[in-house]
């Protein structure tokens, strides 16, 4: 199947006041030590790596299926303005794909490179937004570099025996599964830091909004979530936020974000 490339769309400049949307730090200075190329290209092969193998197990979702054709017109609508976070994202060839899978969850590796399971969409049972909301995350995740950036402090502590396992920026929605992403057996993901966690939140928020995907979705989507992993350790425990946590993020957040959304309506119509 002939992935679907957002390269063309990524060339549209937002010019919005730099003081409309959220406010987050510098990405980590720490993330330069590893070349983002290098790093992208790996991704990439791990990526049609697993493609290959999911179209062998014929889990691999058609270029026509439903789904995967809602998750592409849901990207069309976000992806132009993820250069706004990053710049090199307008040279990424970005592609979306459905895996079909149990498992709740989703990633954007380095390089655009973004992955879907149908246990996600099914399981939870979606709306667009707050699928939008999910892919705003994911995404953030790549153009914030924390993928890199993880590789960056285990090339320097010599934690890490494999750093492709580092390559996915899989956030484990309700710690339900780990996404595997190697060829051949399955790479357990490293969970990112809760400050990670709350950065891509509120650029996913952000994202969505400004695709005119309702922010607010966000607190139906982590409300599902934490219906979905009862039985999950409370935060001090792990290194996700909590769903109330986030939930509470995304609340405080909602102002600025909501005129964004609000802007984007009248060109949907």
């Amino acid at each position: 199947m002939k992935p679907l490339l957002f390269a063309a769309l990524m060339m549209a400049v937002v010019t919005h006041a730099a003081a409309e949307g959220v406010e987050v730090g510098k990405p980590s200075a720490l993330r330069t030590i590893i070349p983002a190329e290098q790093l992208e290209q790996q991704a990439g092969k791990q990526y049609r790596d697993m493609l290959k193998q999911a179209d062998a197990r014929q889990a691999l979702a058609p270029a026509g299926h439903p789904q995967l054709v809602r998750l592409h017109t849901i990207a069309r609508r976000i992806l132009p303005h993820a250069a706004r976070f990053n710049p090199r994202a307008a040279q990424w060839h970005w592609e979306v794909n459905l895996i079909g899978s149990k498992q709740i969850n989703a990633f954007c590796m380095p390089g655009g490179k973004i992955a879907f399971y149908t246990g996600l969409l099914n399981t939870l049972k979606l709306t667009d937004d707050e699928v939008a909301m999910i892919m705003g995350h994911e995404i953030a995740h790549a153009l914030r570099e924390h993928a890199r950036e993880q590789a960056a402090k285990s090339s320097l502590t010599g934690l890490a025996g494999d750093v492709l396992s580092l390559l996915a920026s899989g956030s484990r929605y309700g710690d339900l599964a780990n996404i595997a992403i190697s060829a051949g057996e399955g790479l357990a993901v490293r969970a990112f830091s809760r400050d990670d966690e709350r950065d891509a939140d509120l650029i996913g928020m952000e994202l969505a909004a400004r695709g005119g995907f309702d922010p607010r979705a966000g607190i139906t989507l982590w409300e599902k979530m934490g219906k979905a992993s009862k039985g999950a350790p409370p935060e001090f425990l792990s290194t996700h936020p909590s769903n109330d946590r986030r939930i509470q993020d995304i609340r405080q957040h909602l102002p600025d974000v909501m005129p964004l959304y609000e802007r984007a309506q009248p060109s949907l119509q």
